[in-house]
């Protein structure tokens, strides 16, 4: 039960992104069924807009649970001010990029919505998005690597914050008496490092670790660390390792040697090292399939694991900062929200945007663990730090002091944090995830290299990238 409860709790992550991150890349060859578009279920205080108002379509993905959330949100804004009001447009995550593009063609278009990460610049440059600012006039605007920028203008803001860090189970450490991995950026540990703790941490049926005579790779009951093998993810090793997937202005498939050196290295902690579990990486259910699933003693994952821990029974984890390659690095991301370019009401949808994205008005989803702040006066603010970290039940369990260092002072920190390659590249959908991601199933299995993977499709990615 503990499993399926994780896994449920795992579609409200993020807006990818989470967020949602939560909102991630949806999955090609393992997609579930997709539901069929419907307006979100209204909470009882939802009242038909009076005959004056401006109607406003909002297109969003979730679960039930969040769009409960969601409806509460409009519910606030729509009785707020008397000239526009908001309805809600349910779309199946799995085919939420495919829906809004079929509206498109049909001229039927949303005047908002939520937008996947990996397909705002595409969108930017294919004319679906307003070039409407929300924050024009705004002095607080959201952190930098937030903006989604096309041809250098920002054409949309993630909602939500949210980077990559390390979670461990405190309880395999204590059991091992090994000290908990460290939370601060000066003290990270090497990749070299990390991985001789996961084998301390390995255990087979018979309790040898890898490396002992006798140790049984094929019967191991605990392993030592996962590191997330959904694609978008790799791209943070890459990085650490000093390399790249495409290049700065998002123009140009990159993947060179030490990219590749780099997602090797994270297979080889399965097929070499013997310190993770199997996973193909073809869908978005590390945290839940590792340190969720109570065999696995640390996994990379972003912020939003926060949120998990309202959902797990007997499973007391902690958070870290990242091991490295050679540089200390992470990535953010956040699902963002946009004004589609065929709204008779770019003004007003960008008014509602602006609102809605406002950490007041996402304060619930914030306190829950799915999200970070995306203002910086909510990091340096004394005093608003302390209103959704301190005093969140969640975060304060890893303990606080911890989230603030391995979270938000790295987040803080934009020389180690990078923007996801989707703020700035075209198609990372078609590169990404209907072209690298299933190809890497045989790297990640051990069938081919990562290196034969890349030069077998480096071709049909530059084709994608547009």
């Amino acid at each position: 039960m503990k499993t399926k409860k994780l896994f449920a709790l795992l579609l409200c992550a993020m807006m990818v992104s989470a967020l949602f991150a939560c909102a991630q890349p949806a999955a090609t060859a393992t997609e579930a069924p997709a539901a069929e578009a419907t307006e979100a279920p209204a909470a009882e205080t939802t009242e038909a807009p009076p005959a004056e108002k401006i109607t406003l379509t909002f297109s969003l993905w979730g679960d039930p649970a969040e769009q409960e959330t969601t409806q509460k949100a409009l519910d606030v804004y729509n009785n707020s001010q008397d000239k526009v009001y908001v309805k809600a447009l349910q779309i199946g995550r799995d085919e939420y990029n495919e829906k809004l593009q079929t509206m498109a063609t049909a001229g039927e278009m949303p005047d908002c919505g939520m937008v996947a990460e990996d397909t705002v610049i595409g969108w930017a440059r294919d004319g679906l998005l307003s070039d409407v600012d929300i924050y024009a006039g705004q002095e607080n605007l959201p952190l930098d690597y937030l903006a989604f920028k096309y041809n250098g203008k920002t054409v949309a803001y993630s909602a939500a914050n949210e980077v990559l860090a390390l979670w461990y189970n405190k309880a395999m450490f204590d059991a091992a008496g090994i000290p908990y991995p460290p939370t601060t950026l000066d003290s990270a540990w090497t990749w070299d490092q990390f991985v001789e703790v996961a084998k301390q941490l390995t255990i087979d049926a018979n309790g040898k670790h890898p490396g002992d005579a006798g140790f049984n790779k094929d019967n191991i009951v605990q392993y030592g660390a996962y590191v997330n093998q959904y694609t978008w993810q790799l791209e943070v090793w890459a990085l650490s390792n000093g390399g790249s997937f495409f290049s700065p202005d998002g123009k140009s498939v990159v993947f060179d040697d030490a990219a590749i050196e780099a997602m090797q290295k994270v297979f080889d902690l399965h097929l070499v090292d013997n310190v993770a579990p199997l996973n193909d990486g073809t869908q978005d259910n590390g945290f839940a399939s590792s340190l969720g699933a109570g065999n696995v003693a640390m996994c990379t994952e972003g912020q939003w694991a926060t949120g998990f821990r309202s959902g797990l029974e007997g499973i007391d984890y902690g958070v870290a900062v990242l091991p490295y390659m050679k540089e200390k690095v992470t990535i953010a991301t956040g699902g963002p929200t946009g004004v589609f370019a065929t709204t008779k009401y770019p003004q007003e949808a960008a008014d509602f945007l602006r609102w809605y994205n406002s950490e007041e008005n996402n304060i619930g989803t914030i306190m829950a663990g799915w999200w970070m702040p995306t203002k910086m006066n909510w990091y340096t603010d004394e005093t608003l730090l302390k209103s959704w970290v301190d005093d969140c039940e969640l975060r304060a369990a890893l303990p606080a002091a911890a989230y603030k260092t391995a979270i938000v002072d790295v987040a803080l920190n934009t020389d180690v944090t990078h923007s996801t390659a989707w703020y700035y590249t075209p198609n990372t959908f078609e590169v990404i995830v209907k072209t690298l991601q299933p190809a890497l199933v045989e790297a990640i299995n051990g069938s081919k290299t990562a290196k034969d993977v890349i030069e077998s499709v480096r071709d049909a990615m530059t084709a994608e990238l547009g």
